[in-house]
């Protein structure tokens, strides 16, 4: 069972309230008060990776009338709480005596807290110009209709021209797409993620908060959901102590071909990844002239020479070297650098036609002529050029329902997990994800968790983007996202799988 949970519309995410709370003002405000407080601690999180929250840091909360002025009033409140320098200028878009009690209790909570730290900034006041450290939208949550409100859109036209280091939107960001909407750099979907920020534009990067909604009743349904976000406990398998009594053939062995003279960076990388994603064994069959170089570089795994075309891809007539050994393997993962050679490819379909061990097809691949071959149970994992060469205009459902066996991993800003026609959606990692060779790791990742467990390659394939993703936000957070390298993800995946929460 994949740990994740549903993407609801707007009106499932209303009636899963409605049951969880039954109208209780007092579980209402317990929900609030912890949304707050997550959205709090994400929010200082990702704040990381630009170099922290400082701690006289300034704060605008745009306010609305409902459950999303709470949440971002109460948010402002535990940041003033974690930084008693803080200060936090407030916009009720409404006025606060339209507040609705909960709302309005979120508002007294945070004027007691802040005292003169917090105040009340009046229409007269937006002319003046000034600069903030953090926005909160709090002004529309999911029940939004378009059009934008007029008092709504003149303040949100007067945020965008300001200074702000992050924006960030509480569930969704206020107007949507609409012109003139909030333009959010992250949004942070309390209690569920709403199926409106899957699309949304101006969400930024999406953040989902677990507040502890989809208790076993809730789960015991959610086998009708056919789109549903991964939730950190997807990695809980990889967390735990392993059996004392085991060696090094009791966690798989992962084969790995891919390589060329004019891509000889891919396929080490992915052996880079398999040996930190904690398989038993790893063999790798690249360009006999590479052998050497890789070798001294990572002494763990296994290195077979292969045959070379002139061009310096691998050659058909290497195929016996890997055949004979195939029996050994619990996965296989082809494409990492493998270039577009016409005998190397006529290779890859050769093996895939035949192989009974589960791939891993990757990069160049993946070619319509090799994914329809053979019968075992393969991941693709595409960019969306590749995805279009080979799905013929399908949406992701639709493709791996077609397909018998295939577990398909888009890859994108928010990665896409496709099987049996259901999809999982990934909402960690960001742009330190994109540059070269990001793809090259979960590969060889996915590959060697595939090889620990190959009956499942659902979950061998949404634990690998999960723990990729999760990764990449560690690192950062440490580093910022600009003056890093691909291969520096290596070095926090120990980190992501021990870390608890988002600070």
């Amino acid at each position: 069972m994949i740990s994740a949970h549903p993407i609801l519309s707007c009106d499932q995410a209303r009636e899963l309230e409605a049951r969880l709370f039954e109208g209780d003002e007092l579980c209402e405000w317990a929900a609030m008060k912890l949304a707050g407080v997550s959205v709090a601690a994400a929010v200082l999180g990702d704040f990381r990776e630009i170099g922290g929250f400082p701690s006289q840091g300034r704060i605008l909360v745009l306010a609305g009338k409902g459950h999303n002025a709470g949440d971002a009033l109460l948010a402002a409140q535990e940041i003033m709480r974690r930084h008693p320098a803080a200060l936090v200028d407030v916009i009720f878009i409404f006025g606060e005596l339209t507040l609705r009690p909960l709302a309005s209790r979120a508002w007294r909570e945070c004027l007691e807290a802040g005292r003169d730290r917090v105040k009340i900034l009046r229409s007269k006041q937006l002319a003046q110009s000034a600069s903030y450290d953090l926005c909160l939208d709090g002004i529309f949550g999911f029940q939004f209709r378009p059009p934008l409100d007029l008092r709504a859109s003149a303040v949100l036209s007067w945020v965008a021209g300001l200074p702000i280091r992050l924006r960030a939107a509480v569930d969704l960001p206020s107007g949507l797409d609409a012109p003139g909407a909030f333009k959010a750099d992250f949004t942070y979907a309390t209690g569920s993620v709403k199926a409106p920020l899957l699309s949304c534009v101006n969400a930024g990067r999406s953040r989902y908060l677990d507040l502890g909604f989809f208790g076993d009743s809730e789960r015991s349904g959610k086998q009708a959901s056919r789109d549903f976000v991964l939730t950190r406990e997807v990695l809980a398998p990889l967390a735990m102590l392993r059996p004392a009594q085991s060696d090094k053939r009791s966690f798989g062995h992962v084969f790995i071909l891919g390589g060329s003279r004019f891509f000889p960076g891919a396929v080490l990388m992915s052996v880079l990844a398999a040996l930190r994603s904690g398989v038993g064994l790893v063999t790798a069959f690249v360009p006999e002239s590479l052998v050497s170089a890789y070798a001294a570089r990572a002494p763990e795994a296994m290195w077979v020479g292969w045959p070379e075309t002139p061009d310096g891809s691998l050659a058909l007539e290497g195929i016996s070297l890997l055949r004979h050994r195939l029996g050994k393997a619990s996965s296989l993962v082809v494409g990492p650098g493998l270039g577009r050679d016409r005998e190397t490819l006529a290779l890859i379909e050769s093996l895939v036609k035949t192989s009974e061990v589960p791939l891993v097809i990757d990069a160049d691949a993946l070619q319509p002529s090799v994914i329809k071959l053979g019968a075992a149970p393969r991941i693709l994992t595409p960019h969306a050029g590749e995805y279009l060469r080979i799905a013929n205009g399908a949406e992701p459902a639709d493709f791996s329902k077609r397909r018998k066996a295939t577990t398909l991993v888009l890859k994108g800003p928010m990665t896409c997990i496709a099987h049996g026609g259901v999809t999982y959606r990934s909402l960690f990692g960001g742009p330190v994800l994109a540059r070269g060779g990001s793809g090259d790791i979960l590969a060889g990742l996915i590959g060697g968790l595939l090889a620990q467990t190959p009956a499942d390659t659902l979950g061998a394939a949404s634990r690998g983007v999960a723990w990729h993703g999760l990764a990449a936000d560690l690192l950062a957070r440490a580093k910022g996202q600009v003056a890093v390298r691909t291969t520096d993800i290596l070095d926090v995946l120990p980190e992501a799988l021990r870390a608890r929460g988002d600070e």
